[in-house]
């Protein structure tokens, strides 16, 4: 353990990155990361992955990380297996090695949250939420086992960015009673591990919510207080930021409006590249960008269009519009709300008619698309009817 520790130094100090800008570069805790970079506790995979990309190691940080795992697994299981997140195979080998939870069986199950919350973007969000709640019900049974203090500190931050998730995903299907539930019980455990960064996305999905509702002044009060909670520089103050400045342009607040993507724009340049681009909870400039795009779109600025088309070529969109991520199908409705502010009517139509073809928008979202399609109608447009006809079909529909 020690040669990777020492390797995993000495790479961080070479590109001037701080065990803190790493922490919060790759979402994992500052303690357990130095207690890794100290020789103390074996990586995650997905901890030497990160490490490895963020200091640009070409896989030598991936290479001694893997001889130190063949070294502490043999006689053990004579297989090291992929670090998967089935839960059967996290019980089998904590019951094996161990009679508390231990840090291996933590180690997968944070590996695990972040293939949900990287799911996020293409997953079905009901079949999504199916896995949050199964996973979140194994971290409640192991809360009742035998365990360090590091280690209950550890489940209570796993339950905490799992409850999240889960209000997250109940709020995109409009289940609004589950979603405050989750909300409060990822308050409360955020709290209990004094963890302002998820105490802050709770704020922030709060702030959401009053978004897709309408209500606009709570979202700005919302969003003002998940910046003032969340730490700085990090991932949840640039979402906060991001959705202050998307209500204000719904309340036609233009320069409050305009200096939100100016400050999103600043801090996404200033952030550490992620591990994990699609990881829900990490951000960068990439993201920033569908930011920037729907707020101007929403301000009814033609220049919205230069950055949903940069968040569009983004990703290798195929013919099938069901397999785009969820982030393309949005761009595309904020292309044709700048696209109707310059009068290009046939291009606007096209846009938004992808975007309620893809059948990615979810229940929360679907008003935007409502929006433009009404839109189209008052400008007595031929396509319009059939554009009202694929919207009707899409809101009927018992998902995405």
């Amino acid at each position: 353990m020690t040669d990777f520790a020492t390797r995993a130094r000495d790479a961080l100090a070479d590109q001037g990155i701080s065990m803190r800008q790493a922490a919060r570069a790759l979402n994992y805790d500052v303690a357990y990361l130095s207690r890794v970079l100290k020789g103390k506790q074996r990586p995650s995979e997905n901890l030497r992955r990160g490490l490895d990309r963020l200091t640009g190691a070409d896989g030598a940080l991936l290479s001694a990380s893997a001889e130190l795992c063949v070294a502490a697994d043999a006689g053990a299981s004579g297989d090291g297996g992929d670090g998967g997140d089935d839960l059967e195979a996290v019980e089998l080998a904590r019951r094996v090695r161990a009679s508390d939870v231990g840090g291996e069986t933590l180690d997968r199950l944070e590996e695990a949250f972040d293939q949900l919350a990287t799911r996020y973007q293409t997953g079905s969000p009901p079949e999504l939420l199916r896995d949050v709640r199964r996973h979140l019900a194994y971290v409640t049974k192991l809360l009742d086992d035998r365990k360090t203090l590091s280690e209950h500190r550890r489940l209570v931050v796993l339950g905490g960015w799992l409850s999240l998730l889960a209000a997250t995903l109940h709020i995109d299907l409009k289940q609004s009673r589950s979603a405050t539930a989750r909300l409060t019980t990822a308050a409360s455990l955020a709290q209990h591990a004094e963890h302002p960064e998820i105490h802050a996305w709770t704020y922030e999905t709060e702030a959401w919510r009053a978004l897709t509702d309408g209500d606009y002044p709570r979202a700005v009060e919302l969003s003002r207080a998940a910046r003032h909670i969340a730490p700085r520089g990090g991932s949840a103050e640039l979402q906060a930021t991001a959705q202050e400045g998307r209500a204000r342009a719904r309340l036609g607040q233009r320069r409050d409006a305009y200096e939100a993507v100016e400050r999103v724009q600043r801090l996404a340049t200033a952030m550490v590249p992620r591990a994990r681009p699609e990881h829900h909870y990490q951000y960068d400039p990439a993201k920033a960008t569908s930011y920037t795009a729907t707020t101007l779109a929403w301000l009814g600025d033609p220049a919205a269009e230069e950055p949903a088309r940069e968040v569009i070529a983004q990703f290798r969109l195929g013919a099938d519009a069901t397999a785009w991520p969820r982030r393309a199908v949005s761009a595309h409705i904020d292309l044709a709300l700048a696209l109707l502010a310059c009068d290009r009517l046939d291009e606007a139509c096209d846009a938004v008619w992808r975007a309620i073809l893809s059948g990615r928008l979810l229940p929360a979202n679907r008003w935007r698309a409502l929006e433009i399609v009404t839109a189209v109608e008052g400008r007595g447009l031929p396509e319009a009817a059939e554009l009202r006809e694929a919207y009707e079909e899409l809101a009927s529909g018992a998902g995405c």
